[in-house]
């Protein structure tokens, strides 16, 4: 955890304690949602990477020669909103195959595209067509990648589903 979000839990563990000291309970459980929905979206997006980066490891173990870039602070446009999170980029040759991941932080930042906690992008250079949009939501009250269509609708995302986007970029 970077010094930043160090900073941002004791100060939310401070204020959950106030609020609770205080009698502010709605507040209270306002702060505690906060909390428990950051960490699962921390946990998802670091799920989703290490995925990737298992993947490009085991590629690179058999000479595919692929480099990696890794912002820990990143922010992109995901339809009208601004998300802040990590992103990854891929790179073989002239190719890169891109991943982002985030959610709205403020509320200036916008809303959460279909109630995701977290949404995330993959992209190919030069291959917009290829781009997938994926939301996390709970399930079955489990957190769960799932990727949307033009239409909104979801479709479950696993690792098997990085095939394709792997397919694309390796030619």
């Amino acid at each position: 955890m970077n010094e930043l979000n160090e900073v941002w839990t004791q100060d939310l563990d401070k204020a959950l304690a106030a609020a609770k000291v205080t009698g502010r309970y709605e507040l209270a459980d306002y702060l505690s949602l906060r909390a428990s929905n950051d960490a699962i979206r921390q946990e998802s997006i670091k799920w989703l990477f290490d995925g990737v980066l298992e993947i490009v490891f085991a590629f690179n173990r058999h000479g595919a020669r692929i480099t990696i870039d890794q912002k820990e602070k990143h922010s992109f446009k995901f339809g009208n909103s601004s998300l802040s999170g990590s992103a990854l980029h891929l790179r073989q040759g002239v190719r890169c195959l891109s991943f982002e991941a985030g959610w709205t932080q403020t509320p200036n930042d916008g809303v959460m595209k279909a109630g995701a906690l977290a949404c995330a992008r993959i992209s190919h250079f030069g291959f917009a067509k290829q781009t997938e949009e994926l939301a996390l939501h709970r399930f079955e009250d489990v957190p769960q990648w799932f990727s949307l269509d033009g239409e909104n609708h979801r479709i479950s995302f696993n690792l098997r589903g990085l095939r394709k986007h792997f397919e694309t970029f390796l030619g």
